[in-house]
């Protein structure tokens, strides 16, 4: 299983179109709020340093998009692997289903780890020269964990959507989709509130955007001290809720180990999905 996940790996990393496709949902989220988003976000909260706050809330939110975008680039070779009929000799092999599966998730988990650490590092950057303050020790540690749990939860979910996937023009379709409509999964396009009641709903459900809510909590902290100091804290609480720091599903309210367990709870069960339907494909084909 470690073999084919180096190989997987190695040939990633050697198609330079295919990193740069994978990282093409966060380049349009960046674009986006270069030229049309920042200034709607800004004067829809009259705050101090309103500024820092936009850019933190944003690079969360490109942080959470990472890890989903690149691990579908990742799985772009299971799906060529398939289309070559490669995946012939990997089924008539003696590597057990969960194994062939476990290879290319944890190639995929190592890309969106690299990936989102990457954005990480840039995004701590840009927010140091816009004049934001250093994360802590603490929030460093839970930033990183998170990352790795996201890109899990994500790699798990991907390969099981590719896993019905037996051409490279029905991955690309596929890869085009996601990238155009993750930015709004995870509410990053538009601020939570700003959506129908219907389509909040549909973001809450969605896994992806609570690793981005986690996200939020992390990189908000200061940036709300700021903005928020001496207002009323039912103002700070509408800003968290509309803006997607916190999620609330009527009166009950979702706490860190809640957005974690949930995260948890979807990595198990894709990868059970994504076993039983790769038996059941390869048994066919």
């Amino acid at each position: 299983m470690i073999n084919l996940m180096i190989r997987n790996c190695k040939i990633y990393f050697r198609q330079k179109s295919t990193v740069f496709f994978s990282l093409l949902g966060v380049i349009i989220i960046i674009i986006l709020y270069a030229v049309f988003l920042g200034d709607q976000f800004k004067n829809g909260f009259d705050v101090v340093e309103v500024d820092i706050l936009m850019y933190s809330w944003v690079i969360a939110g490109i942080i959470a998009v990472t890890s989903i975008t690149t691990t579908m680039g990742a799985f772009e070779l299971f799906v060529e692997d398939r289309a070559n009929h490669i995946s012939k000799d990997f089924n008539a092999s003696p590597l057990a289903p969960y194994k062939l599966v476990g290879s290319y998730i944890l190639c995929a988990f190592i890309v969106g780890s690299l990936m989102s650490f990457v954005a990480f590092i840039l995004g701590e950057i840009f927010l140091i020269s816009q004049g934001a303050t250093l994360l802590s020790l603490t929030s460093i540690i839970n930033t990183i964990g998170l990352i790795l749990l996201s890109s899990l939860m994500s790699s798990t979910m991907i390969f099981f959507i590719v896993s019905f996937f037996f051409s490279l023009s029905a991955m690309s379709t596929a890869s085009t989709i996601l990238g155009t409509l993750i930015g709004f999964l995870t509410g990053v396009y538009l601020p939570i509130g700003a959506l129908p009641n219907y389509v909040q709903t549909i973001i809450k459900i969605f896994p992806n955007a609570h690793s981005a809510a986690l996200f939020r909590q992390i990189f908000l902290v200061d940036p709300i001290k700021v903005s928020f100091n001496n207002l009323p804290i039912e103002y700070l609480n509408g800003f968290k809720e509309s803006v997607g720091v916190i999620f609330k599903f009527g009166d009950f309210i979702f706490e860190p180990i809640h957005h974690i367990l949930y995260m948890i709870t979807v990595t198990i069960i894709f990868f059970i999905l994504a076993v039983l339907n790769l038996s059941r494909t390869s048994t066919q084909k």
